[in-house]
């Protein structure tokens, strides 16, 4: 039997939208894990670098009016609603407020396209905070599965590749060196992502094969993948290599231009903004690189429409589109662990998008 929603809830991360929200915000995202003092504040210059406003909610809210309107195009009737993990609006908030709507039962739209803790089973355990926060008569929550090789996906991230080559000079453009990035995460986080039988780290499996097939559509057959955005201790083995330290190993090859795509982002979180736009650009300017950052997805209408498939996947039973080599995975009701057991959960919990 096809399973019913009375609506759907776009789930993500959060981030400040006032310069006093900006270390709330931090301690909420690092509560429990120990982070010392003089990182959140480290980290809080970033977000006040840009009048400490995250643009991850306003992007947030203009997928869900881009959702709305290929919904009703797809004839599908479902509102929308929107929770985040760490700021406003909190998913607990939001589930409450759906429950006193009327709403029964709904899917749930992650903004990460991945397996692992902090790309899928992280997900799960905001689903379960906000029912058990609400209490008995708590909507039924169904995340909707991993769609990291989607491939109205892969063509919006191919699009941005070629649109960002046509920035750089003319002259460039043929030796143009292609780099993906995604969030790094523990190489124990990667490692332990994945059932057992299947090898783990599913995380960086399922990076390398998005990138794989963005780097086929768009006709480069060299491409590197780099990683961005740590955040924990030096002893602590991260993914590695960062892109701005990259950038220095593609100088001593002579590369003279780069697309940088973030291929591990829906959207653009502030770590694409100051780690791309204002850290890796700046390194590459000083090493005489010409420099080209693709556009994230989540302003393209392909990615309206892909949340839509999604969504007909369970309403009206429709085949899933894959194109990678690598799993992915559906997910079961109201924050439960995948069906298979995808996403383990680090020791510590490592905070993600």
């Amino acid at each position: 039997m096809v399973p019913a929603a009375d609506a759907l809830l776009l789930l993500s991360f959060g981030g400040p939208e006032r310069p006093e929200d900006v270390m709330p915000f931090l301690e909420n995202v690092t509560r429990g894990k120990g982070v010392p003092r003089e990182r959140l504040e480290a980290v809080a210059e970033h977000y006040l670098h840009f009048g400490g406003v995250s643009p991850i909610n306003a992007l947030n809210r203009d997928i869900i009016a881009a959702v709305e309107a290929e919904l009703v195009t797809a004839g599908i009737e479902l509102p929308v609603y929107f929770g985040n993990r760490n700021w406003n609006p909190m998913v607990e908030d939001t589930v409450a407020r759906m429950a006193a709507d009327g709403v029964g039962s709904a899917l749930v739209f992650p903004t990460s396209a991945w397996g692992g803790y902090s790309g899928c089973l992280q997900y799960h355990e905001d689903i379960a905070r906000a029912r058990t926060a609400f209490g008995a008569g708590a909507p039924e929550l169904v995340k909707l599965r991993q769609y990291f090789d989607h491939p109205l996906l892969i063509e919006a991230f191919a699009d941005a590749i070629r649109a960002a080559r046509e920035r750089l000079p003319v002259d460039l453009r043929a030796g143009t060196r292609l780099v993906f990035t995604a969030h790094s995460i523990p190489v124990s986080a990667d490692d332990a992502a994945g059932p057992p039988a299947d090898g783990g780290r599913l995380y960086s499996r399922q990076v390398g094969d998005a990138a794989r097939l963005c780097a086929a559509a768009t006709g480069f057959t060299d491409y590197d993948l780099v990683w961005q955005s740590r955040s924990g201790p030096p002893h602590v083995p991260w993914l590695a290599p960062d892109i701005v330290d990259h950038l220095d190993v593609l100088a001593t090859e002579d590369v003279a231009a780069v697309v940088v795509c973030p291929v591990g982002f829906v959207s653009d979180h502030l770590e694409v903004i100051w780690d791309l736009d204002n850290e890796a650009a700046e390194k590459a300017a000083e090493l005489g690189m010409a420099f080209a950052r693709a556009a994230t997805p989540g302003t393209d209408r392909r990615f309206a429409k892909l949340v839509v498939e999604l969504i007909s996947e369970h309403l009206r039973d429709t085949r899933s589109r894959r194109l990678g080599d690598v799993p992915g995975y559906g997910c079961t009701r109201n924050g439960a662990a995948c069906v298979v057991d995808c996403c383990a959960a680090p020791r510590r919990p490592i905070g993600g998008k």
